[in-house]
C-alpha cells in the first residue's frame, strides 16, 4: 500500500522508527524530550476518552431508537465478540499444546511476584463492578465499564421519554458527539510526536532487547496472534461481508501503530473510530455503539495470550493440565478478557485470576514479566484490529454495505 507523504499514517511511522533510532543513538539523554512528548500525547488522548465514550454511546443508543432494534444490535455485537474471542483462545490453546514451549525450558524467575491484589477479586466481583454506585465518580476516575453500562441505560431511557424532551436531549448528545469527533481529530494529529516519545523512551530505557523475544514462548504467542489477525478475522469478514478483507485493513495502519505503541485499546479508540467510519464507511450509528464497547470487553489478543501464558507456566513448572483444567482456562480466559481493563499490562492482572482458578503458583507470573511489555504491544494491536472488524461485520449484519466505497 502506498502511503501519501502527508498522511497521518506516514508521520506515525516516521515517529515510530524515529523514536527507535533516537533511543538507540542518543540513549537516556533523549528522555528529556521523549518523556514530555509521550506524556502530552497520552494526556490529550485520555482527556478525550471519557467524553467520547459517553457522547458516542448515548448518541448511538438514541439513534438506534426502539427497544427491539437496540436489543438486536446488542445481540449481534456481543455474538461477534464471544465468537472472535473464543476462536482466539482456541488458537492459542492448540499452538501451546502442540509446540509445548515450556517443556524442558530452563527459565529462572526474574522477579518473584508475591501477590497481585486484583487477583483476590472473583469474576462475580468483576461483573458486579460494571454497575456503578456513582456514575459521576466512575466518570471522574476513568472507570470505562461502569460508564459504558450507565451510558447505554441512559441512552435507552432517553428513547422512552415523550417528545419534545426526547428530541431535545437527542440533539444535545448528537451535537456533543460531533464536537468530540472534531476535538479528537485534532488530538490524534499529535500521535506522531507521542509515538516518537513512547518508543524513544522504551529503547533508551530498556535497549533494543525490549523488542526481542524470551524465546519459544514469545514466538508461539506472536504466531497465534498472527493467525488470528491474518487468517481468523479475515475469514470472518469474508464470510459475512463477501468482500476482500484487506480493503478494510488498508485503512487501519494509523490506529494499529498507535495501539502497538500505547498498549491501550481505549486510548486508540479515536483513531479506530475515524478509520472505521472514514475508510471502511461504517455508519457513525454502528461505529459509536460497537467500538466503545469493543475497546473495553473485546480482547481477542489478550485472551489468546492469557491462555498460552498460563499453559506455558504450567509446562515450565512441569505440571500437566488435564482436559477439565484446560477447559477451565478457556472459559476463565473468555470471561477475564471481557473484564480486562483496556490499559497497558492489564493482561497480567487478569492472568493472575486464571492462575488462581486453575491452582497454579501465582509467582509464575514472574516468568513472563521480561517480555510481557513487548507482547502487550502485539496483543493490543490484535485487540484493536478485532474491534474494527467487529464494527464492519455488525454493520453488514445490520443491513449496511461497508467497504463499498473502496471498490
Amino acid at each position: 500500500m502506498r502511503v501519501p507523504v502527508r498522511s497521518l499514517t506516514f508521520w506515525i511511522f516516521v515517529g515510530l522508527f524515529g523514536g527507535v533510532a533516537a533511543g538507540l543513538m542518543v540513549g537516556e539523554p533523549i528522555l528529556a524530550i521523549a518523556d514530555p512528548l509521550a506524556e502530552i500525547f497520552l494526556r490529550l488522548l485520555r482527556m478525550a476518552i471519557m467524553p467520547l465514550v459517553v457522547t458516542s454511546l448515548v448518541s448511538a443508543v438514541i439513534r438506534v431508537g426502539g427497544r427491539r432494534n437496540l436489543e438486536v444490535l446488542g445481540a449481534k455485537t456481543f455474538a461477534y465478540y464471544i465468537v472472535s474471542s473464543l476462536l482466539a483462545i482456541l488458537t492459542g490453546q492448540v499452538l501451546v499444546n502442540v509446540l509445548r514451549p515450556g517443556v524442558n525450558a530452563s527459565i529462572q524467575l526474574d522477579e518473584a511476584v508475591q501477590a497481585v491484589p486484583a487477583a483476590e477479586q472473583g469474576l462475580v466481583d468483576l461483573l458486579l463492578a460494571v454497575i456503578p454506585e456513582n456514575p459521576f465518580q466512575a466518570l471522574a476516575e476513568g472507570q470505562v465499564m461502569p460508564v459504558i453500562f450507565f451510558s447505554i441505560l441512559f441512552g435507552y431511557f432517553v428513547t422512552r421519554i415523550d417528545e419534545p424532551q426526547r428530541s431535545r436531549l437527542g440533539d444535545v448528545f448528537h451535537g456533543a458527539f460531533d464536537a468530540m469527533l472534531k476535538l479528537t481529530h485534532l488530538v490524534i494529529w499529535t500521535a506522531p510526536l507521542g509515538v516518537f516519545g513512547i518508543n524513544a523512551r522504551i529503547v533508551a530505557t530498556f535497549g533494543i532487547e525490549a523488542f526481542r523475544s524470551l524465546g519459544f514462548y514469545f514466538g508461539v504467542v506472536v504466531v497465534g496472534l498472527a493467525i488470528h489477525a491474518f487468517v481468523t478475522l479475515p475469514t470472518l469478514l469474508v464470510l459475512v461481508t463477501r468482500r476482500n478483507p484487506f480493503r478494510h485493513y488498508a485503512g487501519m495502519p494509523s490506529a494499529l501503530v498507535t495501539a502497538f505503541s500505547t498498549c491501550s485499546t481505549i486510548v486508540t479508540l479515536p483513531l479506530t473510530m475515524e478509520a472505521v467510519t472514514g475508510h471502511s464507511k461504517v455508519s457513525r450509528k454502528i461505529a459509536s455503539f460497537v467500538l466503545p464497547i469493543g475497546a473495553t470487553i473485546n480482547m481477542d489478543g489478550t485472551a489468546l495470550y492469557e491462555c498460552v501464558a498460563v499453559i506455558f507456566i504450567a509446562q515450565v513448572y512441569g505440571i500437566t493440565l488435564t482436559f477439565d483444567q484446560q477447559l477451565l482456562i478457556v472459559v476463565t480466559a473468555l470471561l477475564a478478557s471481557i473484564g480486562a481493563a483496556s490499559v497497558p499490562m492489564s493482561g497480567l492482572v487478569m492472568m493472575s485470576i486464571i492462575l488462581a482458578a486453575v491452582g497454579l503458583p501465582l509467582e509464575g507470573v514472574g516468568i513472563i514479566l521480561a517480555v510481557d511489555r513487548v507482547l502487550d504491544m502485539f496483543r493490543t494491536t490484535v485487540n484493536v484490529l478485532s474491534d474494527s472488524c467487529g464494527a464492519v461485520i455488525v454493520a453488514k449484519l445490520d443491513g449496511e454495505e461497508p467497504l463499498m466505497a473502496t471498490d
